[in-house]
């Protein structure tokens, strides 16, 4: 917590963690292929490909470092004012707390298995979400701060849903790519779970879990 002139800012940072837990599975796959460039294009006395090897693993190795250093800045300042947020690509984007209306909280299921990820939203007097949280990047306890801070009203929803049922009944919380057309007729539509008699969701090709 910081006191910028008698104003409570609270900078919000992503899970550390995840920087390490991406990049290095990403350098050790790029090792094996690096070997494998050279030698297919290794040739018995020339040193070309040992030079185009080299730099491709220059490259590699600055991108991976470049997209470490975007993660580690990423970043959101929450006050009683309002949110600054500065994003992975270097963007800053500001919300005005006048232009806010509360946070809601949802569980949302991870593709057709049982397991489920926090998702925060920050929700305008329009009902477009001008502020995501991903449980993937934010831990609860960060997620936990908003809200107080903001010194807005926060809705927890209960009940997990289904990526088709947020798409269906909010999609103005969701990404421009989530809010995707139909891909199929029948998507996205009730179905009933065999033995069970549960109703589910058919999302493409994935299910909401059933409760017996």
């Amino acid at each position: 917590m910081i006191d910028r002139a008698g104003l409570r800012v609270r900078t919000l940072r992503p899970r550390r963690t995840l920087g390490w837990s991406i990049g290095l599975p990403i350098a050790t796959l790029a090792l094996p292929l690096l070997g494998l460039a050279l030698w297919v294009l290794y040739r018995p006395g020339s040193t070309r490909p040992f030079l185009l090897v080299g730099v491709l693993a220059v490259l590699i190795a600055g991108a991976v470092a470049l997209a470490f250093l975007q993660y580690r800045r990423t970043q959101a300042s929450v006050s009683p004012a309002g949110i600054v947020e500065r994003g992975f690509f270097g963007g800053t984007k500001t919300i005005a707390a006048r232009d806010i209306s509360g946070v809601l909280r949802v569980q949302l299921y991870r593709g057709a298995s049982s397991e489920t990820s926090s998702q925060l939203f920050v929700v305008d007097r329009r009902g477009h979400s001008v502020f995501r949280m991903r449980g993937g990047f934010w831990d609860e306890g960060t997620m936990n701060l908003v809200a107080p801070v903001l010194g807005v009203d926060e809705v927890v929803r209960e009940e997990p849903v289904t990526m088709a049922e947020l798409r269906r009944t909010d999609p103005r919380l969701l990404y421009w790519f989530e809010r995707r057309p139909k891909l199929r007729a029948g998507e996205d539509q009730a179905v009933l779970m065999p033995k069970t008699g549960a109703v589910g969701v058919l999302d493409g090709s994935s299910t909401k879990p059933s409760r017996s």
